[in-house]
């Protein structure tokens, strides 16, 4: 038997094969210019999340390039932008707080391992092809937790905006540390923070019109005013130096090294990968969904398409390339990911022009750090963080699904009061015991038959034509452990009060599938049917639902009959009505 893994069949599949094979010119122009725009927003965004996960400034550089390069070669996305992300940077940083010490070289080791356990249960779920498990986070729930987060995020920004010490994982001990510190506020800190803020959301709005207006084009005016928060540093930093603010009480980011990012091993501890599992997977699932959700609405829109599981591989590797360069969790950020599609990036080629950009940042332009003011930073992470807040999905699923709104509630809740993590698992456990309430009790309903035609509608809604003898049972559910007791109770009662009855007609219409449990609860109620002078019957059962039907003893036993149409059954079993 011959074990080894077929290279030859598998190398070709690689998606940078595919795409390197029809690269021309025009795409090298196209993506280098992206490239550059996207680095430039990439250098200030990689020290600011570097810092949220409680890691040196370098580190977020470290972060960005060689998983850029790992996703050049395994993703399936032409325009995804992967490095450092606001979300992931504040899980990473719940995560390890609790086994280091931030700014210590054990905490920035025990990231690096978080990495490498993200790496390896993303690149596990790619290879078993489980990108599917991403179906049970929902749209609310994802919603409501990255509105928490970026909530959440702020607010911890807040204590570097103001120049003070504050302690706390969780928006209500944030809040309560900075009202405390509210005197010791450093005034030139905290007017370096708001100006710089202030400034940020009015590029973000507002350059752009200003710059069209003074005749440059759309397209290098919104390329001009992506740059805004690399020209915040810039001043900011200048500003610092000259007028030495370090000297006033001003926090500096310091001494930034230089080089190129360094070769890591993540920590081999068993005990401490037991305790940093749950973690990892939550991160992998979150900036897997995020990267997915983000691939695909921009690859849509060029009528292109992203293969999940090979995004889930993609996203391992570039987790394992962050690991053994000295970085941390890393997936695709939405941010840049516009900004890259935007600027006419034509394949993950950007990408590697962008890792190359932030290579020669990190060889040559760190000195030029020293004199960056951390406000300057906060400024940044907060301005990008509350554009993710959409608190409008509350208004939206209050009216149109109470379920929905109270797993976004408690999401949101959770978050702001527990943390991230735990955030995450109330939503979806909500969602999932929502789920199986609502499906517990599922929408079943008589159908009769709509006069000269051969459609048949709920007897409540519409003048429908029904017999006494004959009850059409439309269940609009697969039938499963929960819900096969309702189905039960119905059938009985329907039974106990239509003394005339001689058939009951399940129409199996919308019905998907029928587990073991439903499968005695369907031969119980024919035996009792049976009992009762009744025939139960089976109509419009879909091909897989009747394979799984005709391997049991259930079909042979029926006392009725399966029809392939429900007027079929209705014509034969009370021709009055047809």
């Amino acid at each position: 038997m011959n074990l080894s893994f077929p290279w030859r069949q598998w190398l070709p599949s690689l998606p940078v094969l595919q795409w390197g094979r029809a690269y021309n010119r025009e795409a090298l122009a196209s993506d280098s210019l992206a490239a550059l725009i996207v680095t430039l927003m990439l250098i200030p965004q990689s020290l600011a999340y570097a810092m949220l996960a409680g890691l040196p400034a370098e580190v977020g550089l470290y972060a960005s390039v060689a998983p850029l390069l790992l996703y050049a070669i395994f993703g399936t996305s032409r325009v995804l932008a992967v490095g450092p992300v606001a979300v992931v940077s504040l899980m990473t940083a719940a995560a390890i707080g609790q086994h280091a010490v931030a700014g210590t070289p054990q905490y920035w080791a025990v990231a690096i391992t978080l990495a490498f356990l993200s790496g390896v249960l993303l690149l596990a779920m790619g290879l078993l092809r489980l990108g599917f498990l991403a179906n049970f986070l929902s749209h609310p729930v994802i919603s409501g937790f990255i509105s928490a987060s970026g909530i959440l995020i702020a607010a911890s920004q807040l204590k570097t905006l103001m120049g003070v010490k504050a302690d706390g994982h969780t928006f209500v001990e944030l809040s309560l540390s900075l009202l405390t510190q509210i005197g010791q506020v450093h005034v030139l800190t905290l007017g370096i923070g708001v100006l710089t803020v202030a400034f940020l959301f009015w590029v973000r709005s507002g350059l752009k019109p200003l710059l069209q207006r003074a005749g440059m084009g759309p397209r290098a005016a919104d390329a001009v005013a992506k740059t805004g928060p690399v020209a915040a540093i810039l001043v900011t930093t200048l500003l610092t130096w000259a007028l030495d603010w370090q000297g006033q009480g001003v926090k500096i980011v310091g001494a930034v090294p230089q080089g190129l990012p360094p070769f890591t091993l993540p920590l081999w501890n068993l005990e401490l990968w037991q305790q940093l599992l749950v973690p990892a997977l939550l991160i992998s699932v979150v900036g897997f969904v995020e990267s997915v959700s983000v691939g695909q609405t921009l690859a849509a829109k060029r009528r292109q398409r992203i293969d999940p599981d090979q995004e889930l591989v993609a996203l391992g590797s570039s987790n394992l390339g962050a690991a053994f360069t000295g970085g941390f969790p890393v997936t695709g950020g939405f941010a840049r990911s516009v900004v890259n599609f935007d600027a006419g990036a034509q394949t993950p080629a950007a990408g590697v022009f962008t890792a190359l950009g932030i290579t020669l940042a990190s060889l040559f332009l760190t000195p030029a750090l020293y004199y960056l003011p951390q406000a300057t930073l906060a400024a940044t992470i907060v301005v990008a963080v509350l554009s993710l807040v959409d608190l409008g999905i509350l208004r939206k699923t209050w009216h149109y699904g109470k379920s929905d709104f109270a797993a976004v509630l408690a999401t949101l809740v959770t978050t702001l009061t527990v943390g991230v993590e735990s955030g995450l698992v109330v939503g979806v456990g909500v969602s999932l015991a929502l789920y199986l309430y609502r499906t517990s009790r599922p929408h079943m309903a008589e159908v009769g038959l709509v006069a000269g035609t051969e459609h048949f509608r709920n007897v409540l809604r519409h003048a429908v034509r029904v017999s006494p003898r004959v009850l059409s049972l439309r269940v609009d559910e697969s039938l499963y452990f929960a819900n096969s007791r309702a189905l039960e109770d119905r059938i009985n009662n329907a039974v106990a009060s239509h003394p005339e009855l001689e058939h009951v007609v399940l129409q199996c219409s919308a019905i998907n599938d029928i587990d073991a449990s439903a499968l005695e609860s369907l031969e119980a109620i024919d035996r009792r049917l049976r009992d009762a002078g009744v025939r139960l019957h089976l109509s419009e059962v879909k091909g897989p639902v009747m394979d799984r039907l005709k391997s049991t003893e259930f079909l042979h036993r029926l006392s009725g009959e399966v029809f392939l149409t429900h007027y079929q059954a209705v014509h034969q079993l009370s021709p009055e009505v047809a």
